[in-house]
């Protein structure tokens, strides 16, 4: 992340964002730009009082604001310029509750994302099927290159992440769903350097 990324510590936000309907018009407003609650309610299946709560709800927290122009039920919302981070350290045991809330709601949108691929994925043109990629590996690390790595990501996604909240994007491009997950799948064995005191005892 940027070093301008907002941290999410508060629960209340947190918690504001940890609702299906919020994060997809986030998602929409994202992809399309501004558009007011009508407009948003009826790309998503939701009515326009449903829609106006949920951005008024975010816009309480500072997902969205109004854009220029329009007045009263027509004012069209637009999401803030920044991403979000958060850190387990910045955060209270009732913070880190809602976190966990909000990061398995993402997790499952992952899943819902990746089935919806694999049943959309012949309408979209040769070129972005083939661009299209899952990548699944098992490799060997040190903690210290794990922290290497996912720095290396994170650089190499930050021309990306500026184009999304400065809004200047390639006419032809799509929003692409980018997902990493650099686990390690088993614990240190008891004695190796990195194992914590409970191992070692």
């Amino acid at each position: 992340m940027s070093s301008e990324s907002r941290r999410l510590t508060d629960p209340r936000e947190l918690r504001a964002l940890s609702h299906p309907t919020r994060l997809t018009l986030l998602e929409l407003l994202d992809a399309d730009g501004p558009m007011t609650a009508t407009q948003a309610g009826e790309r998503i299946g939701e009515s326009p009082a449903s829609a106006s709560f949920h951005l008024r709800t975010l816009a309480k927290y500072g997902f969205v604001e109004e854009a220029p122009g329009g007045r009263g039920r027509q004012r069209p919302w637009r999401i803030t310029p920044e991403t979000q981070e958060i850190r387990e350290e910045d955060l209270s045991p009732e913070g880190k509750i809602a976190a966990g809330a909000f990061v398995e709601l993402l997790r499952q949108r992952d899943v819902e994302r990746l089935r919806a691929w694999s049943t959309t994925r012949m309408h979209y043109p040769e070129r972005w099927r083939r661009s299209s990629k899952e990548v699944r590996l098992s490799v060997h690390l040190t903690a210290d290159e794990l922290d290497a790595f996912t720095d290396a990501v994170t650089a190499a996604l930050a021309p990306y992440i500026d184009r999304e909240t400065s809004g200047v994007r390639p006419a032809d491009s799509l929003p692409v769903s980018i997902g990493l997950h650099a686990l390690p799948m088993r614990p240190p064995a008891a004695g190796t350097p990195d194992s914590t005191p409970e191992e070692q005892s």
